[in-house]
């Protein structure tokens, strides 16, 4: 099975019919895991494919850092302690945002219609797909992170926050990856799939504390910055890296992440059964 799914797909051969028998749960991991290991291939031969999880955040800090954060109010030093958890935030939703994009490209190339050909399970080519994007914004974390260090950002915590917070991060990738997924597979054009895709992460990014302190921000913001899930992951992991209260900020992010996993996870794998092309 798993050498089936990384062969390259014959044009000329005829397509074969799915089995419709259900596919056991160790049977559609093991799919799930070979499809993974399909998209991580193709950033072996395409590196550029990892600009947008490493270079990206480290460009986006120096600009922060060094001709913003003189400007905040807080200091360079201080606005750089501030920074960089939301820095680790915003790379996971870069990284996520590739999900909805390789997704909607498969169906575009046709993969989907070998994938379809296959008697696995739909589930699998989804949580394939975000496997090999959560092993993606894991590197960017620990790139962000190695970064982070040499332009002076300092832990003031233990190692087990640092994970905690490294954790916290990828289940919050996972599921800003199936609301990606979703929108990948529920629009045709991979070009306003981009497009779509930066709208929706735009509120949840700049309506956050990921850049400035709320209190900052007018009234009406303010009422939207506190119940926004980045605002939540953003706060906890400033928490466990910085140090200060985290329980109420962890809990509501994991509240959050639950939430929007138990809508997309249904919606995207729906959508993925139900496209055409």
């Amino acid at each position: 099975m798993t050498a089936a799914l990384l062969a390259p797909s014959d044009p000329q051969a005829p397509p074969r019919r799915p089995s419709r028998s259900r596919v056991g749960l160790r049977d559609a991991l093991g799919q799930s895991l070979a499809i993974a290991r399909r998209n991580l291939t193709q950033f072996k031969s395409d590196p550029s494919q990892l600009l947008d999880a490493t270079v990206m955040p480290m460009v986006f800090t120096l600009v922060f850092v060094y001709v913003f954060g003189g400007a905040i109010g807080k200091g360079q030093a201080d606005y750089r302690q501030y920074l960089i958890p939301g820095i680790m935030v915003q790379t996971v939703s870069f990284a996520a945002q590739v999900t909805g994009i390789a997704l909607n490209l498969d169906f575009s190339k046709g993969v989907m219609d070998r994938f379809r050909s296959m008697p696995i399970a739909r589930s699998a080519v989804l949580s394939g797909r975000i496997l090999s994007d959560v092993c993606r914004l894991t590197l960017g974390q620990a790139v962000i992170l190695a970064f982070a260090f040499v332009i002076g950002f300092r832990v003031r915590t233990d190692v087990p926050s640092v994970l905690a917070a490294v954790g916290l991060l990828v289940l919050y990738g996972v599921a800003l990856s199936t609301i990606a997924a979703y929108v990948g597979l529920a629009i045709r054009s991979p070009q306003a799939v981009q497009s779509v895709g930066f709208l929706w992460m735009i509120p949840l990014q700049f309506g956050s504390s990921m850049f400035a302190p709320p209190s900052t921000m007018p009234g009406w913001l303010q009422a939207f910055v506190e119940v926004n899930p980045t605002t939540l992951v953003v706060d906890a992991c400033r928490g466990l890296l910085d140090g200060g209260p985290v329980a109420g900020n962890v809990s509501g992010s994991l509240f959050w992440i639950g939430g929007l996993l138990l809508v997309f996870v249904p919606l995207a794998v729906r959508q993925y059964g139900r496209r055409t092309l």
